[in-house]
């Protein structure tokens, strides 16, 4: 099975029916995991404008293929913090030079000093957070952040705003069962108001529909070869094969219900509002 030279990472000790879902899909050769694909990701990061000048903090880096993109834009500094060593391993063949390094650490306490960065951002993790862990990940992001300083997000979301309670929690569980790991994702309006508590002034939100596994989004994501070698990979692995079409029944039957969401904030300079 090609895994993308991912030999060795993203829990392989475990078996295929058990791993959470974007370890398998990732040991399958998916290269892009987040919810709303690569151009999610491309529209966050022209929200951050990241420029020479910026010092960049990534939480849970992944694959490092937002990594990447980032440090073509030469920052300053960047640092990635990632629980997983063998994940954190992969982020660091990305990265060749002394202001760039991969920490191991938590997102809700990075233990990086205060106002150490310009930019912050993670991707497709607030999700499977508790309300309270999604709080203190986005209380550290602005801890992290100098005054008009931005922080970048991008992950699951409910549609529409005014979905029941019941449906909600429906789908949450329904997720969970498919993949294997807690997810919790938030409305809209909900995901804006979680950073705006800490702090953030929105300034740049796009949302696409999750289509994570169909076929459009994988040439789109993993290109024509790309998807050629994940589509066999998951034909010669039964268990593997059952697991993902579980995964993509799921996000179809709550396809109008669930989509992808970015949104870019920046950090309220609260001295010179004091001052006005």
């Amino acid at each position: 099975m090609d895994t993308n030279n991912q030999k060795g990472i993203l829990g392989e000790e475990l078996d295929t029916t058990k791993m959470p879902g974007h370890w398998l899909l990732a040991r399958l050769g998916k290269r892009v995991l987040r919810p709303g694909g690569r151009e999610l990701t491309r529209q966050m990061l022209d929200g951050l404008d990241i420029q020479p000048s910026d010092d960049v903090v990534e939480f849970a880096p992944g694959l490092g293929f937002t990594a990447q993109l980032t440090l073509n834009q030469k920052p300053a500094s960047y640092t990635a913090v990632e629980r997983d060593e063998t994940a954190a391993s992969v982020v660091r063949r990305y990265l060749t030079k002394n202001n760039q390094t991969c920490l191991i650490g938590r997102a809700e306490e990075t233990g990086l000093p205060d106002a150490t960065a310009s930019v912050v951002y993670g991707e497709a993790m607030l999700t499977m957070q508790t309300p309270s862990k999604k709080q203190q990940i986005v209380q550290e992001a602005s801890r992290l952040i100098k005054p008009m300083g931005r922080y970048g997000i991008h992950e699951l979301c409910l549609v529409p705003e005014d979905l029941d309670e019941n449906t909600k929690q429906e789908i949450q569980k329904a997720l969970t069962d498919a993949i294997h790991v807690g997810a919790r994702p938030l409305t809209v309006s909900e995901w804006q108001t979680l950073l705006e508590a800490e702090g953030f002034i929105i300034q740049a939100e796009a949302t696409t529909p999750m289509h994570l596994l169909e076929p459009n989004r994988l040439i789109q994501d993993e290109g024509f070869w790309g998807t050629l070698r994940f589509v066999g990979n998951v034909l010669r692995n039964k268990e593997a094969r059952h697991r993902v079409k579980t995964m993509r029944k799921v996000f179809q039957k709550y396809e109008e219900h669930l989509a992808a969401i970015m949104l870019v904030g920046v950090k309220r300079d609260f001295q010179n509002n004091l001052s006005d």
